[in-house]
């Protein structure tokens, strides 16, 4: 861009003289230095994409499916999972395609979507703007090292899908502590999404029995709530059909086991995540999960696990 500054003929009238000064500028032209893409990108190893916080209706497949992009030397990283985040491709997670910023326009040849173009604008010294002008559609990315991301936050502020990256959840602890209740029969959990909302299946089966020979025995609708004042802990209810309700705290121990705590007989659950579904470059991967705005839904109540 170029701002030109032209002044022509400056009189200056002096009251107390009859003479005047004349001051001529020619014509000047400023250039303005080119916004060095490249290195804003390079600055942070990786950019976490605040899905809630996009604006437009449109969308850019692979910035709707990851949870972070990295850009490293004209290659294009996404961690498309929470299941092994920091650990896959170094941290910075799986190559997906190429990208150029030295024109001063984020150019992104994907290895799925195809071409787009992104114009950056950085909105503070840890946030940029991804905006994709053809839909008028903006993303907005918080920048980290991996040094000092903070991955409790992700899973926390992302759990739903993380509870979906598994075929199912089955359950290897039960404590000794509290009451005995119905849901110790049931030893392995299974959370989707459909057409109507987000549902789970439960099933009886014992321990060990693989994936793919499951009887599930109870379905019904599930809701993750955020606690007030609390971001390390969320509430987990089941709606069973015909049968009623269960209350949970639910708490994400690694990327691979959670943990519920049922309030009401004082007994905690660790589950382990059986069948891991990789997210990678392929169609059908790409269609079975976008990211989409989530507002849950908030309670009011303490945390009741000591």
């Amino acid at each position: 861009m170029k701002i030109k500054l032209l002044f022509g003929f400056v009189f200056l009238g002096l009251l107390a003289s009859s003479c005047y000064t004349e001051v001529i500028v020619a014509d000047d032209f400023i250039e303005e230095p080119v916004f060095n893409v490249n290195q804003v990108l390079a600055s942070k190893d990786l950019w976490y994409i605040d899905i809630n916080a996009t604006q437009g209706n449109g969308e850019v497949p692979f910035l709707q499916r990851a949870f972070t992009v990295s850009f490293v030397g004209g290659t294009l990283y996404a961690n498309n999972n929470l299941v092994g985040i920091g650990k896959s491709g170094n941290g910075f997670g799986i190559d997906v395609g190429v990208y150029d910023g030295a024109r001063g326009l984020l150019e992104i040849d994907h290895d799925l979507d195809g071409f787009y173009d992104l114009e950056v604008f950085v909105v503070n010294n840890a946030t940029i703007e991804l905006y994709h002008r053809r839909t008028d559609t903006s993303y907005f990315l918080r920048g980290y090292q991996r040094s000092n991301f903070d991955y409790d936050m992700v899973f926390y502020e992302n759990i739903k899908y993380f509870l979906q990256e598994y075929d199912a959840w089955e359950k290897v602890f039960t404590s000794q502590a509290g009451a005995i209740n119905d849901f110790d029969n049931e030893h392995f959990l299974q959370f989707l999404s459909g057409d109507n909302g987000d549902f789970f299946r439960s099933s009886i089966d014992g321990p060990g029995t693989s994936v793919g020979n499951l009887q599930w025995d109870f379905e019904g609708d599930y809701q993750v709530y955020d606690i007030a004042n609390d971001d390390s802990l969320k509430a987990l209810t089941l709606s069973y059909d015909f049968i009623g309700d269960d209350y949970f705290e639910l708490y994400v121990i690694n990327d691979g086991t959670i943990e519920l705590y049922h309030p009401d007989s004082g007994t905690s659950y660790e589950f382990k995540g059986r069948g891991y579904i990789q997210y990678l470059k392929s169609e059908d991967a790409a269609n079975a999960k976008k990211r989409v705005k989530v507002s849950n839904p908030t309670m009011k109540v303490t945390r009741q696990k000591k």
